[in-house]
C-alpha cells in the first residue's frame, strides 16, 4: 500500500495511465493507494498514535481489548483509531472461530508494507 499527497489533477493521471496499462495488460501487479490532497488532511488520518497501533497490529493481530492492553491505551481510542486505519484500507476486523465460545473480532494488519511519499 502506498499513501501519498498528490492533487486531483495528478490523481486522475494516475488512474488514466493505470487504466491504460491494463488495458494493454502491462499493468504489473495489484497496488493499493491511498492519497489525500493535503499535509493537513493526511495528518488527521496519520498520527503518531496510529503509527504505533498499525505496527502493533502487524507484528501480533488480537482483539481490540487485546490491543489496548498491549499498548497501554483506553479501549475506546484504539477502537477509534481501528476505525480510521480499517476506512483507509490498512486494518481488518475479521470474524474468527472462538474454539467452544462462539465467535471473536479480531484486528489484522491488511498489508505487511506501508510507504509513504510527500
Amino acid at each position: 500500500m502506498h499513501i501519498k499527497i498528490e492533487n486531483t489533477e495528478d490523481f486522475f493521471i494516475r488512474g488514466k495511465v493505470s487504466a491504460s496499462l491494463a488495458d494493454k495488460g502491462l499493468l504489473q501487479k495489484e497496488s493499493r493507494i491511498v492519497s489525500f490532497e493535503n499535509a493537513e488532511d493526511l495528518a488527521r488520518v496519520v498520527s503518531a498514535a496510529k503509527i504505533d497501533l498499525f505496527r502493533s497490529i502487524r507484528a501480533c493481530s488480537g482483539s481490540i481489548t487485546d490491543i489496548s492492553k498491549r499498548l497501554n491505551r483506553d479501549r475506546s481510542a484504539v477502537k477509534r483509531d481501528i476505525d480510521v486505519l480499517q476506512s483507509i484500507g490498512l486494518v481488518d476486523i475479521r470474524t474468527m472461530k472462538n474454539a467452544g465460545h462462539g465467535t471473536k473480532k479480531e484486528v489484522v494488519a491488511c498489508d505487511n508494507q506501508v510507504l509513504m511519499a510527500w
